[in-house]
């Protein structure tokens, strides 16, 4: 028994599910065709959470209104993520110390979630610039179903908006993966080289900062090199983060050397 669970009726007929209003097949009464799957409460309240605040606006709200205004000269840079940036100096390796950079990684976000927190997030901060690093996790599905064209407009959109708020943007590639351990039924190593095909293919049109980390970060084989990742899979331990930070380093650099949009 899983103490502190709750009880969801499941289990709706076809015939109810695809016709509203229709009425019950005589031969298969609703009643009998009820069920209850049974959650643990820690994942009741990650999904009561999800419902009240499904971008997670929540989560740096209090730290952005903290957050004084750049100093005359400074060169603020915003990470914008999912775990991969959320893990960045606080599960694993350092977070550029002494630099003026923010970390607004959340974890398991897909790009619509992102876009939606990306103007309190990021606009609001006043950054010189932007990094912004997604994708896994909408190959994963883990916000629903998804097409390479619907992660790639969420990426045009956030580019629209920084580029409207005179904010410079570098596209991070998606890190390399052969299994996502959540789901294990995904294999996302060709869709992550299409997606970081089509990432640098897009910055060079808009005249933008590409991030590569996957040449640095690759098996060989389409997943990350298991010594670099905690799990052996995804997330970047602490010789993950020291291959990734001179290269995101280098492209911070090129991007603060050119013109505001």
């Amino acid at each position: 028994m899983l103490l502190g669970a709750t009880l969801f009726p499941v289990g709706m007929n076809a015939q109810t599910s695809s016709a509203a209003g229709a009425p019950a097949s005589p031969q298969a009464p609703a009643a009998s065709a009820a069920s209850t799957v049974t959650l643990p409460a820690q994942e009741v309240d990650r999904m009561r959470h999800q419902l009240a605040d499904w971008a997670n606006l929540g989560r740096y709200h209090d730290d952005n209104a903290s957050l004084a205004p750049p100093a005359p000269g400074e060169q603020r840079v915003v990470f914008m993520g999912d775990s991969i940036t959320d893990n960045w100096g606080r599960l694993a390796g350092k977070f550029f110390p002494g630099k003026p950079y923010v970390n607004r990684g959340i974890s398991g976000q897909t790009t619509p979630q992102m876009l939606v927190r990306f103007r309190q997030d990021v606009v609001a901060l006043h950054p010189a610039a932007v990094l912004i690093l997604a994708g896994i996790n909408d190959i994963a599905g883990n916000t629903g179903p998804e097409t390479m064209t619907d992660i790639e407009n969420n990426f045009r959109s956030m580019v629209d908006i920084a580029k409207r708020e005179h904010i410079r943007v570098i596209l991070a590639s998606t890190l390399p993966a052969s299994v996502v351990p959540w789901r294990p039924g995904v294999k996302p190593a060709d869709q992550v080289r299409e997606l970081d095909a089509w990432l640098a293919q897009y910055a060079e049109q808009e005249h933008l900062v590409f991030c590569n980390y996957y040449p640095a970060m690759e098996d060989g084989q389409g997943g990350m090199r298991p010594e670099l990742a905690i799990d052996k899979a995804v997330h970047p331990n602490d010789a993950g983060y020291a291959v990734m930070a001179p290269i995101a380093e280098a492209a911070i650099a090129k991007s603060l050397a050119e013109p505001r949009p």
